[in-house]
């Protein structure tokens, strides 16, 4: 039976097709959606995996492509899956003898460099950056370089789990809950039995090592000092680190000490927070250990994968098949698209851990099982002093900020607002005061953007009522958003809001393949309708689009 798209969310529907292979199949699966709900991020989930097989199934012949009809960033794509030299330096030829467009030819000639270099035998040696450049003048050069260990052993998948104020906080319950899914089909597509190590760090935080056991950790690690109540990047970071190495020096495969809960060099994958904490530790720690990091992620899957680039494979022309790799999906820049990043090695060296921090919200929180047991291991480390560069003599708690969350109505304003700032924040007040229990949020557009405000609606426009990935999630009864695009980063913050209306001048606005209602019109003239509709006790949304657009 062809899989159900609509009864998974994206996060979900990911690791769902990812064994799907037949192409007539995936193409059912892809007019369910259309038919269905047609989510822009699972359409375009779905026609990226229909594309991975249409590309494989057949090649494109680079003597067919005409460069003149293609943007650079076309050209640039094509190029990626081009490995022959003499191939390149025909499009080369054809590009100086057609646009002759520089932009292009260095791309063209980057990929030729790309590939040659990639191809050349007998350089066997890699040096570090400051042997390779000496006449350099870069921070590099004056510190030691660690590099990624050479043939070593990796295992598990380690979350940090973060603590505030002594308290857990809910992001650390929802990555041992997806870290726990996620071995839990790693060991049973790869026929493993790897577990899933929680790290508490702080003071007093072994008390918290029950509830992390119970949403999935089989392996707690602790470390405790009084000096560690606050957050600081130097010991944390010195920390995490030895207990992921275990002793072992840097680089230096099988080097860690003999330890009864494992057996391995390294973790195979780490997870942290996407908090302010949590952001600066997965980067001090990955950098320690040599290795890449995926920011801000808010889906995670781990599956094989099959790449050509050069660099990775070690040979032009060939393929390669890396096995257990952590996809981990953010969204990109554009704001309309996810992105998935992926740390793999090379044939010059290894990146492992594979790092990622996750976007707290982003998946849902287990059932805790109370009755589940694990092993906790004390992690004795001694710290230096210096390691503690600051002292907290004295300060104050700031107010926890506006909450968004447990409201019935949710009233947001986007960008629409422009050709008046002041009056479309008034209206947004005026359409929240017709409900007993309604907020005000704005999306990132309206904190970022150079607005004027006059004083008495300000207060609505502060960063503390920004809805998204990087602001506030909320899930109310009823979510007006007026004047919004819909990008990724807002979806993220609003998407499980029971009814969604939107207003918006552009009919193909984002936001309308997610809302339940979406009236074609100016928000200027439709919210006034709306809240004399609403003090009337009478609603009619194609009396409030007359004259702005059509009702859908």
């Amino acid at each position: 039976m062809t899989l159900d798209p609509t009864e998974y969310d994206i996060a979900e529907l990911g690791p769902k097709i990812k064994d799907v292979d037949d192409l007539d199949e995936l193409r059912e699966i892809l007019e369910k959606e259309k038919d269905g709900e047609n989510r822009a991020g699972a359409v375009t989930l779905i026609e990226s995996r229909i594309e991975k097989f249409e590309a494989e199934a057949e090649e494109t012949d680079v003597t067919d492509l005409d460069l003149a009809s293609m943007s650079t960033a076309d050209i640039g794509n094509a190029l990626l899956d081009v490995d022959d030299p003499e191939k390149l330096r025909s499009l080369l030829e054809q590009e100086e003898a057609g646009e002759n467009r520089d932009s292009v030819k260095n791309l063209v000639q980057n990929r030729i460099d790309s590939v040659e270099e990639s191809g050349e035998e007998g350089e066997s040696e890699v040096l570090p950056p400051e042997e390779k450049h000496p006449e350099l003048d870069h921070p590099t050069a004056d510190k030691r370089h660690v590099r990624a260990i050479e043939d070593g052993t990796y295992r598990d998948m380690w979350v940090y789990c973060e603590t505030q104020a002594g308290d857990l906080v809910d992001v650390s319950r929802e990555m041992v809950s997806k870290a726990r899914e996620l071995m839990d089909q790693y060991n049973e597509d790869y026929d493993e039995d790897e577990r899933v190590v929680a790290v508490l760090i702080g003071d007093d935080v072994e008390k918290h090592v029950d509830e992390v056991v119970s949403y999935g950790a089989d392996v707690v690690v602790v470390h405790e000092d009084e000096r560690l109540a606050r957050f600081q990047h130097k010991p944390y970071t010195e920390i995490f680190c030895d207990m992921a190495r275990w002793g072992g020096e840097p680089g230096v495969a099988d080097s860690a000490d003999e330890a009864d809960w494992r057996d391995y060099d390294e973790p195979r994958y780490v997870v942290f927070p996407a908090t302010n904490n949590g952001r600066d530790l997965s980067a001090t720690v990955q950098a320690e250990l040599d290795s890449g990091l995926a920011s801000d992620c808010s889906g995670l899957y781990i599956e094989d994968a099959v790449i050509s680039n050069p660099v990775k494979t070690g040979e032009p022309g060939t393929k390669k098949t890396f096995e257990r790799v952590l996809h981990m999906k953010r969204p990109d820049f554009s704001g309309f698209e996810y992105s998935t990043i992926l740390c793999l090695d090379n044939p010059a060296r290894e990146f492992h851990p594979q790092g990622a921090s996750v976007i707290p919200g982003s998946f849902e929180i287990g059932e805790p099982d109370d009755g589940r047991e694990a092993e906790v291991v004390t992690h004795d480390f001694p710290l230096d002093d210096d390691w503690f560069r600051v002292d907290v003599t004295e300060y104050d708690q700031l107010e926890a900020g506006v909450d968004l969350t447990g409201h019935d109505v949710v009233v947001c304003m986007g960008r629409g607002i422009g050709a008046d700032p002041t009056r479309g924040m008034e209206l947004a007040v005026e359409l929240a005061d017709q409900f007993e229990d309604a907020a005000i949020g704005v999306t990132r557009g309206i904190v970022t953007g150079s607005y004027n405000f006059d004083g008495h609606v300000e207060q609505y426009t502060h960063e503390e009522r920004q809805i998204g990935e990087t602001g506030q999630e909320v899930e109310p009864d009823l979510y007006v958003a007026a004047g919004v695009s819909g990008a990724v980063q807002h979806k993220v913050g609003m998407d499980e809001s029971e009814t969604i209306v939107a207003i918006n001048t552009d009919p193909n606005a984002r936001i309308r393949d997610f809302s339940d209602y979406f009236v074609e019109g100016d928000l200027f003239e439709v919210l006034p309708r709306l809240i004399d509709a609403l003090e009337s006790g009478e609603l009619d949304l194609q009396a409030a689009a007359a004259g702005g657009g059509d009702d859908d």
